[in-house]
């Protein structure tokens, strides 16, 4: 089975639960810096503001940081494996955090802005642009989030230090009114770089999800290629076993009319044998090979299966008689909606099956009518099959273990055509067994509308 090919929605939900799964394992560095800035912080403007200021200050950092580090805790033990959908709706209920961050820092301005040294202020001020530069390349990994920090940090910012303006007033402002316009341009800088961030993140991470469906396309078609080297081996030790035979006997047969010509008509029945064996096998390989490459024209039409029944019993009867088996049949009245021909060639593989694999006792050709539809049912008592084979047996070059391998064995075909018709045609076929009591195909001829089985047929033509 060739993989699925990959939608569009599915590369996006992928790509979206990396970025969040991206943005939370880069969050832990955030709190961290912003314990190790604010004393610094506190120390540089602690001689020039109220003291309550400072310690309120702190208070809100360090509940907001507790808020961070309990807000982590909760996405690794609930949300870390989860879909995208189940990751964006925590980002979602828990995004006020990163707004209560901003705004925190924000309110920093307040505590030096226009009260400290000119040499304080810049240090402060240096350190507030690394609290507000320093999260964008982990939170631009989620563009709501970046515009929810920096409009919360910028604003309070702002806010803040026009609050001190409003205090000193104009005349007393160290730095001039136009210094007021620099948190803004950072700000913009900040966004602007955010969605760059943004873009090239979701670029790499697109990349990175085609690469990996590449990567197990390519690993697929290595199982596959695998595959169809061990089924090449099966297939030559398979021909050269079952063909061994037939081809040894014609050119014994060959040998021994050239020695002894006058013997011809005793010779001859035996080397058309041994020929017919050979087209067997030769028949139901190319007909699987017709069938995969989709060469099979299905002709559907109403079917009489009582009429069905009695044609495979007329050519299979004296089969199974030769071989001193009973052959039974049991009809039931109806019709079906079906390729005649290929139908008559799914039953006649099970009958063929039935009639080589058992040895003593008989086959049963039984029609049914259930609350399913009609069911075609081929019995035998025959060596059986293991439980755990069950499978196998429609599988190409299968054969029965414990059958002794003869000229008209074959490849192991006949079921794996079986199957491949039953998939063109829509009658499902099912097996049971018994080892040393025998086994029952069923085929389900299912009457399906005229639309239903053009449709199959254009699908076994295509």
């Amino acid at each position: 089975m060739t993989p699925s090919p990959v939608s569009g929605d599915e590369a996006d939900r992928w790509v979206r639960g990396e970025l969040v799964r991206s943005l939370m394992r880069a969050a832990r560095g955030n709190y961290i810096l912003a314990a190790v800035l604010t004393p610094v912080v506190v120390a540089l403007s602690w001689r020039d503001v109220p003291w309550w200021v400072a310690l309120s200050w702190v208070f809100l950092v360090i509940c907001v940081s507790l808020a961070r580090v309990r807000f982590e805790h909760i996405y690794r033990e609930r949300y870390e494996g989860r879909d995208a959908d189940a990751q964006e709706h925590f980002i979602h209920r828990y995004r006020h955090l990163w707004g209560a961050s901003g705004v925190v820092w924000g309110m920093s301005a307040y505590l030096f802005f226009e009260r400290t040294p000119l040499v304080n202020q810049f240090i402060c001020w240096f350190i507030v642009a690394g609290a507000a530069t320093f999260p964008v390349v982990s939170i631009a990994l989620h563009p709501p989030v970046l515009r929810r920090y920096m409009a919360s940090l910028f604003v309070t910012m702002l806010l803040c230090m026009g609050l001190r303006v409003a205090e000193v007033g104009v005349g007393g402002l160290q730095f001039g009114l136009p210094f007021v316009l620099l948190p803004a341009l950072h700000w913009w800088l900040l966004l602007h770089a955010g969605r760059r961030i943004y873009e090239t993140a979701r670029n790499s991470f697109e990349l990175l999800f085609h690469n990996k469906i590449l990567i197990a396309s390519l690993t697929h078609q290595r199982q596959a290629a695998v595959s169809a080297v061990a089924m090449k081996n099966r297939f030559l030790a398979s021909a050269a076993h079952d063909m061994r035979q037939p081809v040894l006997a014609l050119s014994l047969y060959a040998d021994w009319l050239r020695n002894e010509p006058e013997l011809v008509h005793e010779i001859a029945p035996k080397i058309s044998g041994a020929t017919q064996a050979v087209n067997v096998l030769f028949d139901s390989l190319f007909d699987l090979a017709r069938i995969d490459s989709g060469q099979v024209r299905l002709h559907i039409e109403r079917v009489d299966v009582v009429q069905l029944l009695r044609d495979l019993e007329l050519q299979y009867r004296p089969v199974a008689e030769a071989k001193g088996l009973r052959f039974r049949v049991h009809l039931v009245p109806g019709t079906v909606l079906t390729d005649p021909v290929r139908v008559r060639r799914m039953l006649g593989n099970l009958l063929s099956n039935a009639i080589k694999y058992t040895h003593e006792g008989g086959v049963l050709l039984a029609a049914r009518q259930t609350r399913e539809g009609l069911h075609v049912e081929v019995w035998d008592t025959g060596i059986g099959i293991p439980r755990e084979h069950l499978r196998d047996v429609f599988l190409e070059f299968y054969k029965v273990a414990d059958h002794d391998a003869g000229t008209s064995d074959g490849f192991g075909l006949g079921l794996a055509i079986v199957a491949r018709l039953s998939h063109a045609l829509g009658h499902a076929v099912s097996v049971r067994s018994r080892v040393g009591r025998g086994s029952m195909f069923r085929v389900v001829l299912n009457d399906a509308d005229e639309a239903e089985a053009q449709a199959r047929m254009s699908d076994a033509v295509g």
